[in-house]
């Protein structure tokens, strides 16, 4: 693991982080008051890759989400990350909710939205240092903000939403991204846009995590595949999980 959090960071070429780090679901067992949502879910994911979540409704994507976010526990089971549990290295994970759950007429700057991403590193009251304003301004220009960053979030369009939450995600040095249906809302430009920055941030080394209903444009977004049905259906490489068998498994009639 790495110990200088100012050296913890993925960006640009020659980060090959992937190899190291590792995400390890075992047995993984959780609900709402004593209904099961999702039951003994065992799965691994390393940096380097874009994993899509999908199922249908009600076969607990937003609910793994949370999970690995840390917004509810499981029942049971481990959740693993470089061999140490997840719940102790949150600085590790950035959590992007639907579009819709966002109060976007909160009144905050763009740039003050990213700043916050620092946060968990600085504390909210102390004084960001240059080494995070350095960040801070890295994240924005990452996501091709600069133009934008004095603007309100109110009066930004929904792909300018999406990236102004990913710079918010980069300046918190967080290798694993969660997001909640990214890509609904989007016109076509913005989605193909979105896709290609999911799979430049993978490449640089983080772990792209993402629910996503939409199986046709799935094999063109990510690397990655989770099929679920409260259990675990299928994972592993898009093409190999989306198969008849396994689509009749998940999204058949009971």
């Amino acid at each position: 693991m790495v110990s200088n959090q100012q050296d913890h960071i993925c960006w640009g070429g020659g980060h090959h982080h992937h190899k190291h780090h590792h995400l390890i679901l075992n047995g993984v067992t959780v609900g709402y008051g004593s209904a099961p949502v999702l039951e003994d879910i065992s799965l691994q994911a390393s940096c380097g890759n874009t994993l899509a979540l999908t199922g249908p409704n009600g076969a607990g994507k937003s609910t793994l989400l949370n999970i690995l976010a840390g917004l509810i526990s499981p029942w049971s089971g481990e959740i693993l990350w470089n061999g140490a549990p997840l719940h102790q290295q949150r600085h590790e994970i950035a959590y992007l909710p639907q579009r819709n759950e966002v109060d976007w007429q909160f009144p905050i700057t763009v740039k003050q939205l990213v700043e916050m991403g620092r946060y968990p590193a600085v504390g909210t009251w102390r004084p960001m240092s240059r080494h995070d304003r350095e960040i801070v301004d890295k994240a924005i220009c990452s996501m091709n903000l600069q133009d934008l960053q004095q603007r309100q979030i109110s009066r930004l369009s929904g792909g300018q939403q999406q990236r102004c939450f990913l710079a918010r995600a980069l300046a918190q040095e967080a290798h694993i991204l969660l997001l909640d249906e990214p890509f609904t809302g989007l016109d076509v430009p913005g989605s193909e846009a979105l896709a290609e920055i999911l799979r430049t941030l993978a490449s640089e080394g983080r772990l792209v995590i993402a629910s996503h209903h939409d199986l046709t444009t799935a094999p063109q977004i990510f690397d990655q595949m989770v099929l679920l049905r409260r259990r675990l259906i299928a994972a592993g490489a898009t093409a190999e999980v989306i198969t008849p068998d396994n689509l009749n498994k998940a999204f058949s009639r009971p």
